[in-house]
């Protein structure tokens, strides 16, 4: 027999089965909540438990603290209820709004600007619409149950297409394959939208800071404010290793020319000959304009390291907690390549 999850605010109910997690019984039931690597890494699905008992699963303490969880925080997206339970998370929505659905998708396009990163452009079947919010994932459908997740590229104007920002993982099985052997025509399946990393209605000023790839949804988000119209202050902090890294440069600064407000800043973090920009860790650049972040809204992604560092410092510089969205590009061998 099924436990019962209720979840705030908004007092809503559903079932939540003992064998899977909160999120998913959630998801299940089509309640999103704030949610994005499904694996303990980011942090983003990080609630509170006012009533019952979970187990907390596979959630890592430099994720969920002991000193969290004796406050009844939790990470959804691993704890099992064990007991009837009452959450309270930042936002709840509808998955109903924008269904999440398996479908089949035929590779147009492999380009790789540079020598790590594939540029993946897949066809979408033209009689069953694919709907997205701009900053969203995908699952790649793979044999033996596996699964591996990329950020939609693009915004949800470009209708027909989705382009992906795949990086050479050594010894990855599906980021060699895509880089090895995958060839236009091929046929692929998904699951998606996934994911509540997407921009949030506001007026304040938005800081992005993305390291390597984690620079894929923010294309999507930032296109999508393009086709809009929008007149919000968007400034993009975009980190790598060398300026090779900064695979789409040329685009990013585009922008400044396309989008009312907006700014885009590089950053290297290994100094290199000829490199007059700034340098550094990319969320440190963010925080020597934004010392004062008690006004703005802050979107992460990247590696968990960079991911963690940020929300950390971001609060110590007055980032309210609701305010940080977070994607983190972990790696995980049934997960994510």
């Amino acid at each position: 027999m099924p436990f019962k999850l209720t979840i705030n605010p908004g007092a809503h109910e559903c079932d939540a089965d003992a064998q899977q997690s909160v999120l998913q019984s959630a998801l299940d039931a089509g309640y999103m909540l704030p949610y994005g690597c499904r694996d303990g890494a980011c942090g983003s699905c990080k609630g509170r438990v006012t009533e019952g008992r979970i187990d907390h699963g596979r959630a890592s303490e430099n994720t969920l603290s002991l000193a969290e969880r004796a406050d009844g925080l939790a990470l959804f997206c691993c704890a099992k209820p064990l007991t009837d339970l009452t959450i309270e998370v930042r936002e709840v929505r509808r998955t109903t709004d924008i269904p999440i659905k398996k479908l089949p998708c035929r590779v147009q396009k492999l380009e790789r600007p540079a020598p790590d990163v594939m540029v993946l452009t897949l066809k979408l079947p033209a009689n069953d619409q694919f709907r997205f919010l701009a900053g969203q994932y995908i699952d790649f459908l793979l044999a033996g149950g596996k699964r591996r997740s990329f950020s939609i590229a693009n915004s949800p104007e470009r209708s027909g297409e989705m382009e992906l920002h795949i990086r050479l993982v050594p010894g990855g099985e599906f980021t060699e394959h895509v880089f090895n052997t995958l060839k236009e025509r091929d046929i692929l399946r998904f699951e998606g939208p996934l994911g509540s990393f997407f921009l949030r209605e506001d007026a304040k000023p938005v800081v992005m800071v993305a390291g390597g790839t984690g620079f894929a949804p923010m294309k999507g988000i930032i296109e999508h404010l393009i086709a809009e119209g929008a007149q919000r202050p968007v400034t993009l902090y975009w980190g790598a290793r060398d300026r090779q890294g900064l695979y789409m440069y040329e685009l990013a600064e585009q922008w400044t020319e396309q989008l009312p407000g907006f700014k885009f800043v590089p950053v290297i973090s290994d100094s290199t000959d000829g490199w007059n920009g700034r340098t550094g860790l990319v969320h440190k650049a963010a925080l020597e304009d934004f010392p004062d972040m008690t006004g703005v809204q802050a979107y992460v992604c990247g590696a968990p390291v960079m991911v963690d560092a940020a929300r950390a410092d971001f609060a110590a510089a007055g980032l309210p907690e609701a305010e940080f969205f977070a994607d983190s590009f972990s790696f995980s061998a049934d997960t994510v390549s």
